[in-house]
Formats: C-alpha cells, sequence, structure tokens
C-alpha cells in the first residue's frame, strides 16, 4: 500500500486529489495538510511514502516544506512531489534543489497523476528526458559554481557514466543498455553514486551532475 500526504492550501483541490487516489486499491491517503508547517509536521506522524506539497502556501511554503523533509533522518523513505500551475519555473527548481523527486503541473491527466504518485513511491525521479532537457537548458547549464564537498572524487568511472547517462534522463533500462550492463548492475551503480554525493534521490543527481560540472553538456562529462 503507498501511503500519500495530500499538502495544498486549497480543499477543493486536496479533495479532487483524495478522490481520485482513494479509487486505487494500492493508494491510500494518510493525512492532508494546508499549509507547509502542517505538511512537515504531519509526515512525522504518518511517515507517507509520498507527500504531494503545493509549491506556494501560507506560513511554511512548499520549498521550505520540502526542505525541512529532506534534512531531517527520520523522513529519509518520504518522497516529495511538488504541486503546481505553472510548469518549470524558478520554483520548482528550487523546489528540486531543497530535496523534492519530481513535480506535476495541477492540469495533469488522471491516469499520469497516478502513474506519477507510484513512480516517485519507487524512490524514482519524475524528471522525464523532455524535462530533464528544459530544467539542464533553463537552470542548470551555466558554469558550475562549486565541487568542493560533493564526493566527486570517490566515484568510479563506471558509477560516473551511469551519472552523466542519469542527467540525460535516461531510465535504468536505457543505461544499462547503454552501458551494456544489467538493469540491476545500473541501478547499483546509480545508487553508490547517490550515497558518495549525499544525494536523496535523481532528482537531486541531475542538479548536483550538471552544477558541479561533473557534466557540462549531455554526454560530456568532466
Amino acid at each position: 500500500m503507498i501511503r500519500v500526504l495530500l499538502a495544498d492550501d486549497q480543499p477543493l483541490i486536496r479533495s479532487a486529489f483524495r478522490a481520485l487516489l482513494e479509487l486505487e486499491e494500492d493508494i491510500e491517503v494518510v493525512a492532508e495538510a494546508a499549509n507547509g508547517r502542517q505538511a512537515v509536521d504531519l509526515a512525522l506522524v504518518h511517515l507517507p511514502d509520498v507527500a504531494l506539497v503545493d509549491i506556494r502556501m501560507p506560513e511554511v511554503d512548499g520549498i521550505e516544506a520540502t526542505a525541512r523533509i529532506a534534512a531531517d533522518p527520520a523522513l529519509s523513505g518520504v518522497h516529495v512531489v511538488i504541486l503546481t500551475n505553472y510548469g518549470l519555473d524558478e520554483y520548482v527548481f528550487h523546489a528540486l534543489r531543497a530535496g523534492a523527486a519530481g513535480f506535476l503541473v495541477k492540469d495533469v491527466v488522471p491516469d499520469d497523476f497516478l502513474h506519477a504518485v507510484r513512480v516517485a513511491a519507487r524512490g524514482d525521479a519524475l524528471l522525464a528526458p523532455s524535462i530533464t532537457r528544459r530544467l539542464i537548458d533553463r537552470f542548470v547549464a551555466r558554469p558550475p559554481t562549486t565541487v568542493v564537498g560533493t564526493g566527486l572524487d570517490e566515484l568510479t568511472g563506471r558509477e560516473r557514466e551511469a551519472v552523466a547517462l542519469v542527467a540525460q534522463g535516461l531510465s535504468n533500462d536505457e543505461i544499462a543498455a547503454r552501458m551494456v550492463i544489467s538493469p540491476v548492475t545500473a541501478k547499483t551503480h546509480i545508487n553508490r553514486a547517490m550515497t558518495k554525493l549525499h544525494v536523496r534521490d535523481r532528482a537531486q543527481l541531475v542538479v548536483l551532475a550538471y552544477e558541479s560540472g561533473l557534466v557540462t553538456a549531455p554526454g560530456r562529462t568532466r
């Protein structure tokens, strides 16, 4: 059973998402929050698998709520998905940097919404290749600011190669085919890289790969 926390300051939005989610046999809504502070408090109580968090809320917004969840070791199993009306913008990028696993636009079709919840619950990033390219183009593809303390020097050559392919938006199966290894081995390389780089998920791995200079353009590594 996938346990979901809903955080949105609009009751109608929460009700609509709850109704959709609770039609599914493998999904349960465990709590609702009207602001980011409540979202963090309820996450600590209920330990959901997925927190669907509106990016703009009163008291504490979605970015700060995401950062607090990501910083708390007790909430390491909570995967935050940002909800936005505006698509990929500066706020979404800040949320990804804060630790969000991905984002959804609120007018997403129901099937895609449910698929996204399941993807997030597995620990995968909600960053399709097209979204990754836009992320790179708009916010990430610029000279790196720093590489100090990122753990880049600890990566093996194969781990670097896997991270570079993740940064292009490839799935584990696609990475495995490109590297001529099994999907399990590809996932192992990625998980080890995430541990060494101290990132929660693939979304943060993409951001760090470009901002650190590990990857300077799709397919080119430092």
